[in-house]
């Protein structure tokens, strides 16, 4: 049944299907958390944000540097699994302050902020240990339904949410994203096991990483391949700041209680993993394998260009519902995946650290700066309507940087063709 959907071979089946489920219960456990901080975001007013994405960056500052220097002396299959296991410990932590009622409103912003971190480090984990298991043309084939266990798990959490909100209560919701994260910290040990025995990876390769822990910025400001990936993650979370922005305002103009809100944020989450399984399900593969990642990368910004247009003269709810669910669809469903393939073309040293310091620093320094940039631009009178506008050039810029990307990838993929495979999957 699978071979129907994926272009997948007999002895991968298994670890497909295991880095699913991997992915299903990572972001269907953070779906379950994400209405609970955008209500605490919410409540304790929308000018406080810009404090929260600030803290939120420095918090990365130190947390990076010291995921570095782990994977630098433990191997993956010790990193992996003890840091979601960290993080399940700080779930059972805020579980009982909120559940207690201890210090309510300084436990909220600090959930806040944590759940900030924790997202960007656990997905970002997740897909440089795919990049390490599966091989480049490996990626090209099974990453669009790998990404899918993502989405739907983004599906099933906000649903959950959306009709468990108000009779079970928020804070109860966050030991069931606990039992997840711990199912995500098995699947890692498993598919080490599918990596060593079927895929006969070579022990270096589920080894230490080595090198120093500010290696990850060293390697990124040497590398214009890098930079320029660094630059595509500056500029999508800019442009998600801004929509970001819009959306609590729009919500809490309409929703007035902590339940209602956070039901309300989870409906939306809900459209947009709808739209974003069915365009992964049907159209990723194809995207990506007929028209190339060039095209698959570029589709966000185009969409994003065009959805701050519309939202410029129609600053809505539905509006905005409509533009987030078609620019996260193609995100997730076209331009997440052809960027994770990017990353299968770097040595493991770029993979985890430089990859790691991209998607948590750069992507929380672009959220600090926009929500600074926004608030700058409230203050001086700019409405909803014209931070849309101001969102316009940045969207054509990040076009521009997926352009570019699309072209070294194809000069790098002609570099590599002499390459021979070898049994499992690896090249020569």
């Amino acid at each position: 049944m699978l071979k129907r959907f994926v272009d997948v071979r007999d002895e991968e089946v298994g670890a497909v299907l295991g880095a699913f489920v991997y992915f299903f219960t990572l972001m269907c456990g953070y779906a379950i958390l994400r209405p609970i901080r955008n209500e605490m975001g919410t409540a304790g007013d929308v000018k406080h944000l810009p404090w929260l994405f600030t803290v939120t960056f420095v918090v990365m500052l130190l947390a990076v540097p010291a995921f570095s220097a782990l994977v630098a002396r433990y191997p993956r299959r010790v990193v992996v699994p003890r840091v979601y296991r960290f993080f399940l410990l700080n779930l059972l932590v805020f579980f009982a302050l909120l559940k207690w009622g201890v210090a309510k409103e300084s436990v909220a912003r600090a959930f806040y902020v944590w759940l900030s971190v924790y997202n960007l480090f656990v997905v970002s984990i997740f897909w440089s240990f795919m990049a390490d298991v599966f091989a480049s043309d490996q990626g090209k084939r099974l990453f669009g339904f790998i990404a899918a266990g993502g989405t739907t798990g983004m599906i099933v959490g906000p649903f959950l949410v959306g009709r468990l909100a108000e009779p079970v209560g928020p804070v109860n919701l966050i030991l069931v994203s606990a039992v997840m994260l711990e199912v995500s910290a098995q699947c890692v040990r498993r598919l080490g096991h599918w990596a060593r025995d079927v895929q006969h990876q070579p022990a270096t390769r589920e080894g230490p990483v080595g090198g120093g822990m500010l290696a990850g910025l060293r390697l990124l400001v040497t590398s214009p391949f890098l930079l320029a990936l660094g630059m595509q993650v500056l500029l999508y979370a800019a442009t998600s700041t801004f929509l970001y922005y819009q959306e609590v305002q729009l919500v809490a103009s309409l929703a007035k209680d902590a339940a209602s809100r956070t039901a309300a944020f989870a409906d939306i989450d809900f459209w947009v993993q709808v739209l974003t399984l069915a365009i992964q399900t049907l159209v990723t593969g194809r995207v990506i394998s007929r028209l190339g990642l060039g095209v698959a990368m570029a589709v966000a910004p185009v969409l994003t260009l065009v959805g701050f247009g519309v939202l410029a003269f129609a600053p809505v709810l539905t509006v905005l519902i409509a533009v987030k669910s078609l620019r996260g669809a193609s995100h997730y469903a076209l331009e997440r995946p052809s960027r994770e393939i990017l990353f299968t073309t770097v040595d493991r040293e770029a993979r985890y650290k430089s990859k790691s310091f991209i998607d948590t620093v750069v992507y929380r320094g672009s959220d600090t700066l926009s929500a600074w940039l926004q608030g700058g631009l409230t203050a001086l009178g700019l409405g909803m309507t014209g931070l849309s506008l101001a969102a316009v050039p940045v969207a054509a810029l990040w076009l521009a940087v997926a352009l570019y990307l699309a072209r070294q990838q194809r000069t790098r993929a002609a570099e590599t063709l002499p390459q021979t495979s070898l049994p499992g999957g690896t090249t020569a």
